[in-house]
């Protein structure tokens, strides 16, 4: 053979792997997948998707929609989530449990869109004292009972715990079945324009933060992929913030609700920017999740509270 001849072999192959390579379709992205639920607070990540703004960070992005609180921790714990959208007790908990996840977004922090719900008979929460009460077990409903029975001298043994979700606690009040309902948005604004003889007993702002919800991360997600998410909140938010009325009605059909329901809702809520995660992260957010993990412990979410200071991660902020 050649020299020319061999190099004119060479460069044939040569080619044909170049344009072999350049017809083939590329890799496709990990698609990360996001447990969520009904629940506005989560909001910002609907935006997102209505708007194209995880693909302007170059994300592939799958929002998986739950209705109770077991059931996306269980997906989330068995490793079918990447991310998970938590009531901040709930996050302690998994991670108690030995779920090596990381908590990088304060999201919101509710005021008056969680709350006990009781007819105009009942006054106090020491009138809940025999009355049957529904909520959910292990969520932020009974985050806030158990909080607001302690402040006043009682317990759930002073009371009639009857467990449902929270989706059906105020339907079921209203029906007459229980006496009173632990449940949160929008939930509580359905249940009042159904009756008006119910109202607000006891809310969240009774202790600011402590229900509130976070992004948890599993440790071991890609931190450029956490980076991404974080950016991706911050101008789904910042276009809320600019569009309140087209971003409360994405969010109101997310959650399968009207944005004139949710008005009350959304009132109730606060959302945080990066910025303010930066200093609340670091900061006041520390305290918080002492309050909300001795709550959780006192209710009997876990045994011991774990290492709080493992539990947030900031390293990914841009």
């Amino acid at each position: 053979m050649s020299p020319r001849f061999y190099r004119l072999l060479v460069f044939v192959l040569l080619a044909a792997v170049v344009l072999a390579a350049c017809g083939s379709k590329p890799a496709e992205a990990k698609v990360i997948r996001i447990g969520t639920q009904p629940w506005i607070g989560y909001g910002p990540w609907w935006i997102a998707q209505e708007k194209g703004i995880f693909e302007k960070y170059g994300l592939q992005v799958e929002l998986v929609d739950f209705v109770e609180d077991k059931e996306v921790n269980a997906a989330f714990a068995s490793g079918n989530m990447d991310a998970a959208n938590l009531a901040t007790h709930t996050a302690i908990k998994l991670f108690a449990s030995g779920l090596d996840l990381r908590i990088v977004l304060l999201e919101d922090a509710s005021y008056e869109a969680d709350a006990i719900l009781a007819p105009s008979a009942v006054t106090s929460i020491a009138d809940l004292k025999g009355k049957k009460t529904a909520y959910e077990e292990g969520t932020t409903s009974d985050l806030l009972l158990n909080y607001a029975l302690s402040q006043n001298g009682m317990s759930l043994t002073d009371i009639t715990p009857v467990f449902m979700p929270a989706s059906d606690a105020g339907a079921t009040l209203i029906a007459g079945q229980v006496d009173v309902a632990v449940t949160y948005e929008p939930y509580i604004s359905a249940a009042l324009a159904e009756n008006s003889d119910l109202k607000l007993l006891y809310t969240a702002a009774e202790r600011p933060g402590l229900i509130s919800d976070v992004l948890a991360v599993r440790a071991d997600l890609d931190p450029k992929v956490v980076t991404a998410l974080l950016q991706v909140w911050d101008e789904a938010l910042a276009f809320y913030n600019s569009n309140p009325s087209e971003g409360k009605a994405i969010i109101a059909k997310a959650v399968g609700a009207s944005a004139d329901e949710l008005q009350t809702a959304f009132d109730g809520v606060q959302f945080y920017s990066l910025a303010e995660n930066k200093a609340e992260l670091t900061g006041e957010f520390a305290a918080i999740l002492k309050d909300v993990a001795e709550v959780a412990k006192s209710i009997g979410l876990f045994d011991t509270i774990p290492d709080l200071t493992r539990i947030v991660d900031v390293s990914a902020y841009p």
